[in-house]
């Protein structure tokens, strides 16, 4: 038998790992003149970081909230490569299987990670209920893999039982996280992750984001206003101004050699800072 004809598991893996993991074409939400985001179109590939980045009011947070689902969109569409093969386009696809999506192979890290825990219940019980949504009942597991999770993100395993409120605002971040990235999720988006904090827990969650996104090899949207932030984590950034995307290119091409007057802008004014 020709070989090419079947392909072993591990040939279909490498071919799969060639192939976008989402698609975006022309993709459009307006609010107003220039208010939201147009004509938007990219690949993101399996283990890729895209950022978003630009001034405020560009237009970041309406594409990202339109990738993830939240928001739908006036034209446009984004599809999703489910499986090795199949593509869903998620507005297609009803809210149902969005939600599902949100719950188990996507995740979103909220800039307020108040936003995206449930505060009520304990820092174990944030972790576990993403391993319920895709049907693990074993209390024991659950626990364990909740204490893992914990010090995975430098959380004393002693405070699985406390709930986020007795939380700072960096450890609450990194519950966060820990809640998004404990369903191993193929594709995570980040709204300003480390907005809001000081500036050394920003470095540490950075650091950890760095290493985890690497480890895991998530595939990663990421807002964030803070060109340092994006040359970390990004390997790929989209420049967006007044509702499109006026540049865009690897991270370091763009932030070292800008080519459009807005980027050039952006970069020589964070050096001047």
């Amino acid at each position: 038998m020709n070989p090419a004809l079947n392909p072993t598991p591990l040939a279909d893996e490498t071919a799969a790992s060639t192939l976008p993991l989402l698609r975006v074409n022309q993709l459009t939400r307006l609010f107003g003149h220039e208010k939201g985001c147009q004509d938007i179109s990219f690949d993101l590939y399996p283990g890729e970081v895209l950022g978003l980045v630009g001034e405020s009011g560009s237009g970041k947070s309406t594409l990202l909230s339109l990738l993830s689902g939240r928001t739908p969109p006036d034209r446009g569409s984004v599809q999703y490569r489910a499986d090795h093969a199949n593509w869903l386009d998620i507005y297609e696809a009803g809210e149902a299987r969005r939600r599902q999506l949100l719950r188990t192979e996507w995740g979103f890290v909220e800039q307020n990670p108040r936003d995206g825990l449930r505060m009520s219940v304990s820092a174990g019980a944030n972790i576990g209920e993403r391993l319920m949504a895709q049907g693990a009942r074993h209390y024991g597991q659950l626990r364990e893999t909740a204490i893992h999770w914990l010090q995975q993100v430098e959380i004393d395993a002693s405070r699985v039982d406390d709930p986020p409120r007795a939380f700072s605002g960096g450890m609450q971040q990194r519950l966060q996280i820990a809640r998004n990235l404990v369903s191993k999720p193929r594709l995570v988006f980040m709204d300003e992750p480390t907005g809001g904090l000081d500036v050394s827990v920003q470095a540490r969650i950075l650091d950890l984001l760095r290493s985890l996104v690497r480890e895991l090899d998530l595939a990663v949207i990421l807002v964030t206003h803070d060109l340092a932030v994006a040359r970390l984590l990004a390997d790929r950034l989209l420049v967006m101004r007044r509702s499109r995307v006026v540049e865009s290119g690897l991270t370091d091409q763009i932030l070292d050699d800008p080519q459009h007057p807005y980027t050039q802008l952006l970069v020589s004014s964070v050096l001047q800072a």
